[in-house]
This record gives structure tokens, C-alpha cells and sequence, in this order.
């Protein structure tokens, strides 16, 4: 059984419909990339898939050992989010708050998830920093370091580059990627599609009536994949 999968689902808000007969599924150890225009329903989804919003029809299932509440969120970066006041060790530790429930301490298995978390991330030696001190790129590792926290089966990215440099931008791609070799599952909205069409296993495209999902493969061959890569290319 897959991790989630979608059947015949429809989003929306204030009752109003942004994506209709929406099909499809997150198996352990892909890496999918959901795609579209803006206002096609990316977000809404998002929200869907963290429980933050309630499908207006259709059927969610959860499976293959995955709770609603195991899935790592890595949201857009914000401002709000730069200028955190906190050190580097308590936004990662943050990650197990759901884990520490309601005792008031964090414990040793905690505290040693955050440390491993910081190290896949090669961000232990920031440990000590001010979260806003730091550079876009080391603020987003920190933030997927908290995700990982959080769990280590399912991650959610939100475009997860916008707004860094080329070098940082391809240095994070290239953590991720090594992340889900390493058995995590990662779910990324992205617009860069040399990046989708570099490290995706599978694509989502999402519109207000079903447009695409399946392997990347399948996708590029696709007329909809060839005509949204020829669009998006010209506008660079």
C-alpha cells in the first residue's frame, strides 16, 4: 500500500473547487515533484496533504506504516522565518515536539535525533549560531534538519531553493537527493523544472482538471510535459 494516495479527490476553500478528480499516490522512497501554474492548487494541496485542510470530496489514505503526522514539512522560506530568535540547536530539537508530547524536557533519544539530523545536514558546528544570523542556504539546511526531526520517512518541500544562489540552490538539491538514496521520501513543489527533471522519480502536474502523473520518463514524453517545458523554458 502506498504512503498516500489520493482517489478521485477535490480541493478547494470558502467552498469553492481549485482542483477537481485528482488521482494519485506517494510510494516509499520516491522522489515527487508537483508542478503547475500559479493558482493551479499547489498550495491547497500542500495544505490537504498536512492535514490543514479538509478535501471537499474523494477519498486520503494513509498506509505502508505512514501516520497523518509523520510527514516533515520544509515550507517556503519567509521572513518571519529568517528572523527567528533562537540558536541553531533549538529550531532543529523543535522537530520533536510532537514526539515530547507533553513532558516539559526533551529527552536523550530526542536530543541525540537532533544531533544525527544536524549531521547528515553538515551543520553541526552551526549549533551554537543564532538561526538569524545565518545565510539563506545554512538557514534552509537548518530547516530541513528540524524536518527530519520530525520524521524520516516523508518529506514535504515547498520550493525549497526560491530565492538562493545557483551554488547554494544546487548544493541544497544535491542534500536532498542524498537524503531520499538514503530511504527518505521526498514530495517537493518546485518551478525548476532542471531540477524535476534531474532528480524526480515520479511528477505531479496539477491543474483545475487532471493534466499529469506518473514517472518523469512517461512525463517528458508527454505532449502536456513537452508543452510546459518549452513554456517555462522561454520565460527564463
Amino acid at each position: 500500500m502506498a504512503y498516500i494516495s489520493f482517489e478521485n479527490v477535490t480541493l478547494g476553500y470558502e467552498g469553492q473547487a481549485v482542483v477537481s478528480n485528482l488521482n494519485f499516490e506517494i510510494n516509499k522512497g520516491n522522489y515527487l515533484c508537483i508542478i503547475g501554474e500559479n493558482g493551479s492548487g499547489k498550495s491547497t494541496l500542500v495544505k490537504t496533504l498536512l492535514g490543514l485542510r479538509n478535501a471537499m470530496g474523494g477519498k486520503i489514505s494513509f498506509g505502508d506504516g505512514l501516520r497523518k503526522n509523520e510527514i516533515g514539512y520544509l515550507p517556503q522560506h519567509t521572513m518571519v522565518q529568517k528572523d527567528f530568535p533562537a540558536i541553531v540547536s533549538e529550531v532543529v530539537i523543535s522537530g520533536c515536539l510532537n514526539r515530547r508530547g507533553l513532558r516539559p524536557f526533551y529527552n536523550r533519544a530526542e536530543k541525540l535525533r537532533a544531533k544525527e539530523a544536524m549531521e547528515r545536514l553538515e551543520i553541526s558546528h552551526l549549533k551554537d549560531r543564532c538561526f538569524r544570523e545565518l545565510s539563506g542556504g545554512q538557514q534552509q539546511r537548518v530547516l530541513l534538519a528540524r524536518a527530519l526531526c520530525a520524521t524520516d520517512k516523508l518529506l514535504l518541500l515547498d520550493e525549497p531553493v526560491a530565492g538562493l544562489d545557483p551554488r547554494v540552490t544546487e548544493e541544497l538539491y544535491e542534500i536532498i537527493n542524498k537524503l531520499n538514496t538514503e530511504g527518505v521520501t521526498i514530495a517537493m513543489v518546485s518551478h525548476d523544472l532542471d531540477a524535476t527533471t534531474k532528480y524526480a522519480t515520479h511528477i505531479l502536474h496539477v491543474g483545475q482538471t487532471p493534466l499529469y502523473f506518473g514517472t518523469k520518463e512517461g512525463y517528458m514524453k508527454s505532449a502536456i510535459g513537452h508543452e510546459f517545458i518549452r513554456i517555462r523554458r522561454r520565460k527564463k
